[in-house]
């Protein structure tokens, strides 16, 4: 059940749900893990892990990528936890987010300037 929608009776829960998955199948989902060269979509995603369907991906451990569309998001070290309806869970024992920027070889120093003014 999603938190947002506790107050809701069941039977509107169970249409949105409906509803979410007839959209991921349409669009096929922007959110996908890749692990060696093989790709799984991902049905849901959070902080704390996500869930892939049952009939397509096998049991998953170790370390993967997560990825939206072709941006790389983040590596993470997973661990199945327990089947959640038609999907299996997987939490993050350890997430490194994706940089934006390559790693520096030296300690920039802190009286540095952030940039130079260029003359006319």
């Amino acid at each position: 059940m999603n938190e947002s929608e506790p107050y809701l009776p069941q039977e509107v829960r169970d249409g949105l749900a409906r509803a979410r998955d007839r959209d991921r199948r349409r669009s096929g989902g922007r959110l996908r893990v890749q692990v060696g060269d093989t790709w799984y979509p991902i049905l849901r995603y959070d902080e704390t892990g996500f869930e892939v369907a049952l009939q397509t991906a096998p049991k998953l451990r170790g370390l993967v990528e997560i990825h939206e569309g072709p941006r790389f998001l983040r590596s993470v070290l997973i661990v199945a936890t327990e089947p959640v309806g038609d999907a299996m869970r997987y939490v993050f024992k350890r997430a490194t987010a994706a940089r934006t920027s390559p790693p520096l070889d030296y300690e920039r120093p802190s009286d540095e300037p952030l940039g130079y003014l260029t003359s006319r």
